[in-house]
């Protein structure tokens, strides 16, 4: 290590595999944390699916919750599991004993994993910060939804409403687990051992605050693209693109009725989930031959599709956070199309970096996206404008030396002040505190 940042990083997160948008995250930064000359090891759920780890023999057992394991007994292990997980914190004690790591860097620890994992953190006095890449801390369903309407009933702790509302599925059970979940976290401090929350979006820090998740512990932190090494599109593009999980709250649907009132329109959707089936249908029904749906790609095949559009579009009904799929298409000189929920208008100035409509709003989508097939010359320049954007405000190593200040605070709140002092010195002096 050359002494700018902590010799040993652990980063922890469920899913050690390119999963989502979060572990998507840590393992693009752990990568660069290696390359600028830190130790960085990973703990999480085992799954044959996993990058390789050094302690993984030291992994809590896989579970899958989406769907819930077959069998009573088998869904009371695992809602037991979500609530406190002996495995993962016998798991997690272990490698910290071993590992001997500086500073704990945890993203999604929900579920499969739990808060358990933090108390040999808080025995240890291991700095710990946590990335929140959702809204789970304050709202036991993850995303502010409730039956397909935006809802914030349960910030502020009022995780009962998430029962007496039926939000998981419509299922008073389902949702009973995860009120039960929520309410006996929160009534535990079960977080207390993290020292900073790091949240991507400004909406997003402001709703911890309100939902009162140790508000003078929360950060804004903007996740980052590497602009740099990505190739812009050349000319305007054409057709659109959708990337992303097939799942309700992602209004893949809004965007495929926009597609069908566009009879010269194309879409082609990326990615896969449980709405997949019912998506192809609608497209089936509302836009004939308009809509081509290709699974789940690799990074470079994404890269490729993204670049020939003339915009991707993000037509999320539920408050999305920092969408990496968003600042990928912008740092390609793509537009992108985006309702004007949680984050997204943070990233998207209308009608200069892209466009932001309503959400569930087919007509005023297809409005928008109509614009852009009848204008090429807007797309370009959005797109040109966009990329500017990213280079100027989401670039990695301002990202890693504000995390790198953030480290250091976490530091200073367990009284690792000489770790703490040297991070901090070292951090960009400009990181808010």
């Amino acid at each position: 290590m050359t002494g700018v940042r902590p010799a040993r990083i652990l980063h922890v997160d469920k899913f050690l595999r390119r999963a989502g948008g979060a572990s998507v995250y840590m393992l693009d930064l752990a990568s660069r944390q290696e390359r600028d000359g830190a130790r960085v090891e990973f703990f999480a759920m085992q799954d044959e699916s996993n990058v390789t780890a050094t302690y993984s023999e030291f992994f809590p057992p896989y579970v899958s919750l989406d769907p819930p394991p077959p069998g009573f007994r088998d869904r009371l292990v695992a809602a037991g599991r979500m609530v406190y997980s002996r495995s993962a914190a016998r798991g997690m004690a272990e490698v910290v004993e071993r590992f001997q790591p500086d500073v704990v860097h945890l993203h999604n620890i929900y579920h499969q994993l739990s808060p358990s994992i933090l108390q040999p953190l808080a025995r240890g006095r291991v700095p710990a910060v946590m990335t929140v890449h959702d809204y789970k801390l304050i709202c036991p369903t993850y995303h502010l939804l409730c039956h397909g309407a935006l809802c914030d009933a349960c910030v502020g702790g009022k995780v009962w409403e998430a029962t007496r509302r039926r939000c998981q599925g419509g299922s008073l059970a389902a949702s009973a687990v995860l009120s039960i979940e929520s309410g006996l976290h929160r009534w535990l401090k079960a977080y207390a051992p993290v020292q900073r929350f790091i949240a991507p979006s400004v909406f997003l820090a402001d709703q911890l605050r309100r939902g009162g998740v140790f508000p003078d512990r929360v950060r804004q932190l903007n996740n980052y693209v590497d602009a740099s090494q990505t190739v812009p599109r050349c000319g305007p593009g054409s057709g659109f693109v959708s990337i992303g999980r097939l799942s309700d709250e992602k209004g893949v649907d809004t965007a495929i009725e926009a597609i069908g009132l566009l009879p010269d329109a194309r879409l082609t959707v990326a990615g896969d989930g449980p709405e997949r089936s019912s998506l192809e249908s609608l497209a089936e029904r509302v836009a004939p031959g308009q809509v081509t749906f290709v699974g789940h790609i690799d990074g470079r095949a994404v890269g490729e599709l993204v670049r020939n559009a003339r915009a991707v579009i993000a037509a999320s009904r539920c408050h999305e956070n920092m969408p990496l799929a968003v600042l990928d298409a912008m740092a390609a000189a793509v537009p992108p199309v985006v309702s004007g929920l949680g984050g997204l208008p943070e990233l998207v100035e209308d009608s200069v970096t892209g466009l932001v409509v309503p959400h569930d709003d087919p007509a005023a989508l297809a409005r928008g996206l109509g614009e852009l097939q009848a204008d090429p010359g807007a797309s370009q320049r959005m797109g040109e404008a966009a990329r500017a954007k990213v280079l100027a405000a989401f670039d990695a190593s301002t990202h890693q030396r504000r995390l790198l200040g953030y480290y250091g605070e976490a530091a200073a709140c367990v009284g690792r002040h000489e770790l703490a002092a040297t991070l901090q010195d070292r951090a960009d002096p400009g990181t808010p505190r």
